[in-house]
């Protein structure tokens, strides 16, 4: 299944997120890199630990136990693949709260050691923190490209979770984590936000008196999920600082939608309006899970994976956010920019058919046509160059896609591999009545 998503001859997957520490949905309980007892403090991070044992082994524990050891074999198989890391939480003794759940906020302005020194701020310890995570991963051959500070930062969930107003998270950036990075890590990418759009909606202030340009210039892109709109919250972020990259980092894959619905959110709002918009980077929460919904620690809450993976079979079945991101990968070179193109659809779901193009480095281009009607339609398709001229006459079939190549090399034009046939399923029916562990909606159920 990795090759299937990252071989660059086959899915090209480029880009994939991951927790720093652990999240939810995880088979192990809840854990950071530096847990020590309620009370105690270990500002020098000297228990710090990304896990024990050998990579993969029966006795390894943390990330050690499934998430190194699959990185490394993704970047065997394609070491371009960018990994962004991001926290739910910090260890529980860095927090307000002393526990890692039920959000909480760092404890801000106060010291783990003896004097008023910076490094000895919560703030400048957990700025190490992410340090040695970076350390602690390139040890095992694992680059990280970015990170964020936070992911959701307004939410305090059941799970590991942590809140920070914007301009903690600009101040944190800028005094403690962007030095902190520069020292060993200058490349390492860091990210605004990683929350939903609509929290932008209800802020008193604009981004603009909330973040000064020196905060804002520390970071290098806007990450967002696209949960909640008004997705024009976009704009908050990208008007900001225009040379921030954006990155939509979540977005949970369908279930209960309709399929129509589902095609319109994910090839319509993402695939064409959002890309349109500038976006740089998409990840889809997450790239596999089983029927149940599983691996989760609060239980089969009635999530689905860019893959479903059955828990006593094996068998995969490949949903429509898999074709989504595979019509992208596939089908677009790293590197490639936005060009102007016709687009009759203005939000993804209404109208008639979208387009958007792409001009790779070596000079070819790509179109991603997207029909949000119910019916076929029709296109004659035409380039601007020396003159229109007509290019293909083209059917896209109803909330479907069809991509064309103008290229100056071969064309990616493998297929998702027949050992496993695709059936699009937004209700599937055992997700919720099979029984799971955890204090999800079924934990009761046997």
């Amino acid at each position: 299944m990795l090759h299937e998503l990252f071989d660059p001859e086959e899915g090209h997957f480029s880009t994939i997120r991951v927790p720093l520490g652990s999240c939810e949905p995880a088979s192990q309980p809840f854990y950071t890199y530096d847990d020590v007892p309620f009370g105690e403090h270990d500002a020098s991070l000297a228990k710090f630990s990304v896990g024990e044992g050998e990579p993969g082994a029966p006795d390894a524990t943390k990330d050690l136990k499934y998430l190194i050891p699959v990185l490394q074999e993704i970047l065997a198989i394609n070491p371009a693949v960018k990994i962004m890391a991001s926290p739910w939480s910090a260890p529980a003794w860095m927090k307000s709260t002393g526990q890692l759940n039920m959000g909480g906020h760092l404890r801000f302005g106060e010291y783990t050691n003896n004097g008023y020194a910076v490094k000895d701020t919560f703030e400048g310890v957990y700025a190490q923190y992410f340090v040695r995570y970076l350390e602690e991963y390139r040890k095992y051959g694992i680059p990280i490209y970015a990170l964020s500070i936070q992911n959701e930062p307004s939410n305090a969930p059941a799970w590991p979770a942590m809140i920070w107003t914007i301009p903690q998270l600009a101040q944190f950036g800028y005094k403690y984590l962007r030095p902190a990075l520069d020292k060993t890590f200058p490349d390492t990418k860091m990210y605004f936000w990683d929350g939903s759009l609509n929290v932008l909606d209800v802020i008193d202030k604009p981004l603009s008196e909330l973040i000064t340009p020196d905060e804002a210039a520390a970071f290098d892109g806007f990450a967002f999920h696209t949960y909640d709109g008004p997705y024009t919250n976009l704009f908050k972020g990208s008007r900001l600082n225009p040379n921030w990259h954006l990155a939509m980092t979540e977005r949970r894959c369908m279930i209960e939608e309709t399929p129509e619905d589902a095609s319109h959110i994910m090839m319509g709002l993402i695939g064409n309006w959002l890309v349109r918009q500038g976006l740089n980077m998409i990840d889809l929460w997450n790239i596999a899970l089983d029927e149940r919904g599983l691996p989760n620690q609060v239980g089969a809450t009635g999530r689905r994976g860019v893959v479903t993976i059955d828990h006593k079979t094996g068998k995969v079945q490949r949903n429509l956010e898999y074709y989504m991101l595979r019509n992208f990968n596939q089908d677009v070179a790293p590197g490639s920019i936005v060009i102007g193109s016709t687009n009759y659809t203005q939000d993804g779901y209404t109208g008639g058919l979208g387009s958007v193009a792409f001009l790779a480095p070596d000079g070819s281009i790509a179109a991603h046509i997207y029909n949000p009607s119910g019916k076929p339609l029709d296109a004659e398709v035409t380039i601007n160059r020396d003159g229109a001229y007509a290019w293909q006459h083209v059917t896209v079939p109803a909330w479907g896609t069809v991509t064309l190549h103008k290229a100056f090399g071969p064309v990616n034009e493998s297929k998702p591999r027949e050992d496993e046939a695709f059936k699009l399923n937004p209700y599937p029916a055992n997700l919720m009545d099979d029984w799971a562990p955890g204090k999800g909606v079924n934990a009761n159920k046997k």
